[in-house]
């Protein structure tokens, strides 16, 4: 868990330090919003954003009763953080599956990507779409679907 939190971490400190540089510069205004800079990419990269991923097997087997997409993603990708930050709250009903921490769904993005590990790619009764539309994505959602 605590590997999840690395990024964000290090991005909020990194941020406090060149904030603090600044602000004891005599620059206190652009130390502001460099710390506020910071700390969102540190949000955005953080668990919070992301709902909690569950390992590929566990994804499909979950699909396969309810419909719902499974998407492959990965920490840092500011595709997978667009597709997220535009589903909103429909975003919490996908499958989420971090290809970094399951081979398993790293091996699914590569045989779905010509070899390469692309991410996001939402599969979608069995059949993969790679880097799609969120308005698409969330009409997978509906129960019409």
């Amino acid at each position: 868990m605590m590997r999840a939190w690395t990024t964000p971490i290090l991005l909020a400190l990194c941020g406090s330090a060149l904030a603090t540089a600044l602000f004891f510069g005599g620059n206190p205004g652009p130390a502001a919003a460099l710390l506020l800079v910071f700390l969102a990419l540190a949000g955005l990269n953080s668990p919070l954003i992301f709902p909690r991923p569950t390992g590929m097997r566990e994804a499909e087997r979950r699909s396969a009763v309810d419909g719902r997409p499974v998407v492959l993603w990965r920490p840092g990708c500011a595709y997978c953080m667009r597709l997220r930050i535009r589903l909103g709250r429909s975003g919490r009903q996908l499958h989420w599956v971090n290809i970094w921490r399951d081979p398993e769904a790293a091996a699914a993005a590569r045989a779905a990507n010509d070899g390469n590990e692309t991410v996001p790619t939402v599969v979608v009764a069995g059949e993969a779409h790679t880097n799609p539309d969120p308005a698409w994505v969330r009409e997978q959602l509906s129960p019409s679907a």
